[in-house]
Order: structure tokens, then C-alpha cells, then sequence
């Protein structure tokens, strides 16, 4: 389970270390992806679950299956992580998600994402709070 909000600054190379508390979750060999579809921010999955992903996939109607699969997989990256801890995040992951110098780490249980933190503030700021408040007293939160 990744939980937990990490910040790390990402070097002229394009690399940044992954939060010390990720690593055993994620081993050393995992996947980075970017989906436009959802949050604009780098997906983060370990090997395991990224097979658990395509399985979910492959079980949607063909239609949906081959436009997730064209997505996702196109925009899919296998990292390794180097001997200081670090990956490399292709230049344009970073295009995509608006990463700059500074890299904000969100575990969010079976995955993580890598956010710039501009662009998440952004996010944040378009929830409607009394909504979420309504959904969390909903689940007893």
C-alpha cells in the first residue's frame, strides 16, 4: 500500500528519487505512464500491479479495450531505479503533466502519482469541497 506526500527536485538529467517509503512497494524495476484521460500527473505502478491493470483492460468490451490499451501502453515507460534511488522521467512525461523542477510524490494505496505541485494546487482548487465532505460523512470518515 503507497500512501504518503513526498517532494523531491528533479535534476537537469530528468531525474529525481522515489520516496524512500515507495521502494519496497514498487521494487526495483516498475512502470511509469501517463493517462490523458484521468488526473494530469505520472501514474506510478509496480510490476504486479501493473499486470493486475491489464487484466482489468483485456476484460473491457473490444472497443474500449483497444483504445485503453493504444492509451495507456503508448504512453508507458519501464524504469529501473539507478544505485542512488533515482529514475528517469522521459522529457515528455514532463511535457505533459507541466513537470518543471520540482516533483510532488502522492501514494494513493495500489499506485502512486507524480504531480507538479502547481498543477495539483490547480486540481485541488476545482473540488467541490462540500461534495467530498457529503461523500466522506457518507463512508464515516
Amino acid at each position: 500500500m503507497l500512501y504518503g506526500r513526498y517532494e523531491h527536485t528533479i535534476d537537469a538529467k530528468n531525474r529525481v528519487f522515489i520516496p524512500a517509503k515507495y521502494k519496497d512497494a514498487l521494487g526495483t524495476n516498475f512502470k511509469i505512464t501517463y493517462n490523458k484521460l484521468l488526473s494530469p500527473c505520472i501514474l506510478v505502478y509496480s510490476e504486479e500491479e501493473w499486470q493486475e491493470m491489464q487484466k482489468k483492460i483485456k476484460g473491457l468490451p473490444s472497443l474500449q479495450c483497444q483504445f485503453f490499451i493504444r492509451e495507456i501502453c503508448s504512453n508507458t515507460v519501464d524504469v529501473q531505479l539507478d544505485s542512488q534511488g533515482r529514475i528517469v522521467i522521459p522529457q515528455y512525461l514532463k511535457d505533459k503533466v507541466g513537470l518543471e523542477k520540482n516533483a510532488l510524490f502522492l501514494g494513493v494505496g495500489n499506485h502512486a502519482e507524480i504531480w507538479a505541485p502547481d498543477v495539483l494546487e490547480q486540481k485541488n482548487a476545482e473540488v467541490d469541497l462540500e461534495e467530498l465532505k457529503r461523500a466522506m460523512i457518507d463512508i464515516g470518515f
